[in-house]
């Protein structure tokens, strides 16, 4: 699969699995950790978690998971790139690494790839970026981003990073239906070498079940979904991180990786889906 490299060297790939509302509900658990079992006998390798989802209950599926897979040997550790995120209370200098290493316990790992801000609260930006900066020289982490900023944020964040290891990456709501990130944002974050993190790619299956959009993947042999990811992920600069626990979508969704679109497939979808003509506030889920 297709890779995007940090600004500091290392890469992801570009479509992973997402785990939003994942560990809400204890009878789900069994059916979540073997879709994500599943998922990874499928080839993903990028997963996206949180401590926000299920209040930890995400990140707890994911580590049996992780582990049994690993135990299995289905999969080294070196092969997998999981992100989780750290919630804003949480974010002070004292609080992130503390917040980190319960992570790191639901997630049974020595270090998580990509630890990310969720999104801004009261705490300075200096503060928490120091606290990642720390976990990265500790080695608990091996890269720092953020979540739901938008291109004031981002530039804020450049002026208070200093000399430690920089930003890696911000995780927006990007899709065909929200392309809002697209007027300044993703441009900024592709001229400083940050690839963009869109989650929701599919509007949280909306654009699965959209007519025209439908029509249109039909006459190219592909799913409505399919469309949806592969579009997002055609823009350079862009990884997208769809959730699914059904085989069928995992399979669905893990395809569009290989799809290449025409420029005749781009112009229609400039068309039916435009490209955002002035700033808007960034959309949050």
């Amino acid at each position: 699969m297709r890779t995007l490299s940090f600004p500091a060297g290392g890469e992801m790939p570009v479509l992973g699995l997402g785990t939003w509302r994942m560990g809400e509900a204890p009878g789900r658990h069994a059916a979540e950790v073997a879709a994500v079992r599943e998922a990874i006998a499928m080839g993903y390798r990028l997963i996206d978690t949180a401590e926000m989802y299920g209040e930890g209950g995400a990140e707890t599926v994911l580590g049996q998971a992780l582990a049994e897979a690993l135990r299995a040997g289905d999969v080294r550790r070196d092969e997998l790139f999981i992100v989780s995120k750290v919630y804003p209370h949480n974010a002070s200098r004292r609080g992130t690494p503390d917040a980190c290493e319960r992570s790191l316990k639901r997630l049974g790992l020595d270090a998580i790839d990509l630890y990310l801000l969720h999104w801004r609260g009261s705490h300075p930006l200096r503060e928490t970026v120091d606290a990642l900066q720390a976990l990265v020289a500790n080695g608990r982490i091996s890269h720092w981003g953020v979540s739901n900023f938008d291109i004031d944020d981002m530039e804020e964040l450049a002026q208070v990073v200093g000399d430690g290891p920089g930003c890696a990456a911000d995780q927006v709501y990007l899709s065909l239906g929200e392309r809002g990130p697209e007027f300044n944002l993703l441009p900024w974050l592709r001229e400083h070498g940050m690839p963009l993190m869109a989650y929701s790619p599919i509007d949280q299956g909306a654009l699965a079940g959209d007519d025209a959009l439908g029509a249109l993947a039909g006459r190219l042999g592909m799913t409505a979904a399919q469309l949806a990811l592969a579009a997002v992920i055609s823009r350079p600069g862009v990884v997208a991180i769809p959730k699914a626990v059904r085989s069928a979508h995992l399979q669905e969704n893990l395809a569009a990786a290989s799809l290449k679109l025409d420029a005749a497939t781009l112009a229609e979808l400039e068309r039916l889906y435009p490209p955002p003509r002035r700033k808007t506030p960034l959309a949050m889920i």
